[in-house]
């Protein structure tokens, strides 16, 4: 995947995880490194809302083997994650 291209998913997932999670910030104040866990509260319930946002902006299907906390880290390691499947 380009630059261009990986940019733009980044910023296609920092809108949807602004609008599932109904955070209080622009997409664009998301750090593409920050760490998503940590600095946006995210729990287990807010997880699953974005496991829902990937498959239904991206038209991925998530399998229980395919779930690992660590693809939803941060951006970047959520647009590495998307990528990949999409393949």
């Amino acid at each position: 995947m380009n630059t261009d291209t990986m940019n733009q998913l980044k910023t296609r997932l920092k809108k949807m995880i602004v609008e599932r999670l109904f955070l209080a910030v622009a997409p664009s104040d998301i750090a593409d490194d920050a760490p998503l866990m940590e600095t946006y509260d995210i729990d287990s319930v807010a997880l699953f809302e974005l496991v829902v946002g990937l498959e239904d902006e991206f038209g991925i299907s998530l399998e229980d083997a395919d779930f690992q906390v660590s693809a939803f880290q941060t951006v970047n390691s959520m647009a590495d994650f998307v990528s990949k499947k999409a393949e």
